[in-house]
């Protein structure tokens, strides 16, 4: 039996009820609520503790979420597409509303330029990053801590002025993998998630999509969790037998929070993070939480992501994962959902991605042609000589999805690694509206991107 998230809905707002009007029936039904609410919850490594209920009677703040992206340099759209704030500005914004606190998780951090033979103008706004990074930290006001997935001289320089840098080795922790997260929290209450690396290509050369949060403390916190778990292995680079119950959360995908955004937008969130063994009692896993988007969804799905490999990739030999991919077929197939998939093709596309993606097309106009599945690959091509030797860059980098029921933004590519050894979060948005929200702004954004020049179907 699985109690749906609209009986805990109801089970919360009759508790709050009976609390005011009579004390001993509201502490009865507070323990019928946790005996049910504990056999119905997400299955974890780590024993029950009631300490985690108490965070869910905090979501009730009035947030700002605000859709961001980088367009690289050169890549244009007709007048009047939907345009997002950058990621830049999204940056600077969240670096001019620290007071206390600035955390990252970080994949790796390559903000000033040096890693390339020659000096590139558009490395100017990922330097603006650093040195504002580098004032704060320099001032000592601010406690600053970096938890990354190597070292490097970006962030050896910040610490040797005062931040607090953790590296975490995921060979000792997971036998494989990588922090592949990029995350940003500011004061607990301000927060960036999406698919930009602390890399200058990420503001001009590199194509993103993530999502600003602002003013938002119960979410901070939430988020703050996360970091944390990531912060203890980054010192002990081993796996506790049991998490911390201060690190558990009530917020999930059975239990989303109720959160008022933009003023008048109603929606459900949580949190999910991946591998599973990071994940504190009540954290729904990043592959469960893709799984019940796709699963939920009645009339369409549309994804953007880099890379899409049902295989555990960097495994040898490699193993087939299927699945995401299972899951789309059986939307499509079985519940007549229309499936858009749109992956990358760049210099480093994974080369056996293109089978899996035919393979995912050919369904398209099966069982009657009642199958509506289409595939088709984004290209952001360089447009000057300087560009076309710029490592790693010109691509479509995102990591997100959006169904009529949910939007999903990522730090995760669509290959098994991500989700079975590698750390990565995301960020899961139920509403049924879509004029005016934030999922009906990504919509638009996908459409613009999938009928753009830069879109071409899978060859």
């Amino acid at each position: 039996m699985i109690m749906t998230m609209n009986m805990i809905i109801i089970i919360n707002i009759v508790l709050i009820g009976t609390m005011k009007k009579y004390k001993s029936v509201y502490f009865i039904g507070l323990a019928l609520y946790i005996i049910f609410y504990v056999q119905m919850s997400p299955s974890s490594s780590n024993s029950y503790d009631a300490s985690w209920i108490a965070a869910k009677e905090n979501w009730g703040d009035s947030c700002k979420f605000t859709l961001v992206e980088s367009i690289p340099e050169n890549l244009t759209y007709p007048a009047g597409s939907p345009m997002l704030m950058s990621t830049y500005d999204a940056h600077l914004r969240l670096l001019s509303l620290v007071q206390e606190s600035l955390y990252f998780s970080t994949f790796y951090w390559t903000l000033r330029g040096s890693d390339v033979e020659f000096h590139d103008n558009s490395s100017v706004q990922g330097e603006n990053i650093y040195k504002l990074i580098y004032n704060i930290v320099k001032s000592g006001k601010v406690d600053v801590k970096i938890a990354q997935n190597n070292t490097n001289s970006d962030t050896d320089e910040l610490a040797s002025i005062g931040a607090q840098v953790r590296t975490l080795d995921f060979v000792k922790i997971m036998n494989a993998g990588v922090l592949h997260t990029k995350m940003w929290i500011v004061d607990q209450k301000h927060v960036y998630i999406g698919s930009s690396n602390l890399d200058w290509r990420s503001y001009t050369q590199t194509k993103e999509t993530g999502v600003l949060i602002e003013n938002c403390p119960s979410l901070g916190l939430d988020v703050s969790k996360i970091f944390e778990v990531y912060w203890y292995l980054g010192n002990k680079n081993i796996l506790p037998s049991q998490w911390p119950s201060n690190l558990s959360t009530a917020v999930n995908s059975q239990s989303p929070a109720v959160i008022t955004y933009n003023q008048t937008k109603n929606a459900l969130i949580y949190i999910s993070s991946s591998p599973q063994p990071f994940c504190p009692f009540g954290r729904t896993v990043d592959i469960d939480a893709i799984i019940n988007v796709i699963n939920s969804a009645k009339k369409y799905i549309y994804i953007s992501v880099m890379e899409y490999v049902p295989i555990i990739l960097y495994k040898s030999p490699q193993i087939y994962w299927p699945v995401i991919d299972d899951a789309l077929r059986r939307a499509a197939f079985d519940r007549n959902v229309e499936v858009f998939l749109m992956a990358s093709h760049w210099a480093h596309s994974e080369k056996d991605m293109y089978s899996f993606l035919r393979s995912l097309r050919d369904l398209h106009g099966t069982k009657d042609r009642t199958v509506n599945i289409e595939v088709k690959l984004f290209t952001v091509k360089p447009n000057t000589p300087i560009q076309s030797h710029i490592p790693y860059a010109r691509v479509n980098h995102n990591k997100y999805m959006i169904t009529d029921q949910h939007a999903y933004i990522g730090t995760s590519n669509w290959a098994g690694d991500y989700f079975v050894s590698t750390g990565g979060v995301g960020f899961v948005l139920e509403e049924a509206e879509e004029g005016g929200t934030l999922k009906g702004q990504l919509l638009q954004v996908f459409l613009r991107d999938w009928h753009s020049v830069y879109a071409a179907n899978v060859f």
